[in-house]
């Protein structure tokens, strides 16, 4: 089994903490010494907005030898943009991303991504696209034909959190290959926030913990682990 484990690199819980970056600032260098620890490279989704303003923590990530990949500027919702706004977030990002090395891969805030749009990767010089996500209902609708590889997310970040009795059997239940998400936010103890129940219940160091054993479970089951340009290529091969 090949499973990629990414990171939603933005700010706090968008759109209800979204001014806030505890999550940059206090969640990610424990993320980081996470993967060190477990020898896993990931692949970081991350907004302009968090490169133009904690440019060390992007530094951080890359020279770890983690993926760069593209989130958009403002962690705007895709579908409520207008083309040339949708284009301006994407090439704007790009070229700000690029500036800390390669960036080929893309997914949209809150995995809503209008098909039409999709060229708009293309033309930025994207070669794949993580925008689409098996467990919402728009995955099945009609694709856009496309030159990028397009590797959706397996399951929503929150169901990483839950018990460990509720969670492994559901997550071994997934196809190959495997593409969970997690946020730096998640990391930091929102439990007390004035938030969706799905977004602050166990959070914190609980959280940290429950992704090291998520990883165990899969290396335990002799799965291989890839950054989404790695996913990208076997699935080309």
């Amino acid at each position: 089994m090949r499973v990629s484990i990414t990171v939603d690199f933005e700010p706090d819980c968008p759109p209800y903490l979204s001014s806030a970056f505890r999550g940059i600032e206090e969640g990610a260098p424990a993320l980081l010494s996470l993967f060190a620890g477990t020898g896993i490279a990931a692949t970081y989704f991350t907004t302009g907005e968090v490169a133009e303003r904690f440019p060390n923590s992007v530094r951080a990530l890359v020279d770890a030898g983690h993926e760069l990949g593209c989130h958009g500027v403002t962690h705007s919702a895709f579908d409520t943009l207008d083309e040339p706004t949708a284009r301006w977030e994407i090439e704007s990002s790009a070229a700000r991303l690029r500036e800390f090395g390669e960036v080929t891969s893309f997914r949209a805030p809150y995995l809503r991504f209008p098909e039409p749009y999709v060229r708009l990767l293309e033309d930025a010089g994207f070669a794949l696209d993580s925008s689409l996500a098996k467990y919402k209902r728009s995955y099945r609708a009609p694709r856009q034909p496309t030159t990028l590889r397009r590797i959706p997310a397996s399951m929503t970040s929150s169901v990483l959190r839950l018990p460990a009795l509720v969670r492994d059997p559901w997550l071994l239940s997934l196809a190959d290959p495997v593409v969970l998400f997690v946020h730096p936010w998640e990391f930091v103890d929102l439990t007390r926030e004035r938030l969706r129940y799905d977004c602050r219940f166990r959070t914190g160091d609980v959280a940290l913990r429950c992704l090291r054993e998520v990883i165990q479970l899969f290396q335990s089951r002799g799965a291989s682990f890839h950054t989404m340009r790695e996913l990208g290529a076997l699935s080309a091969a």
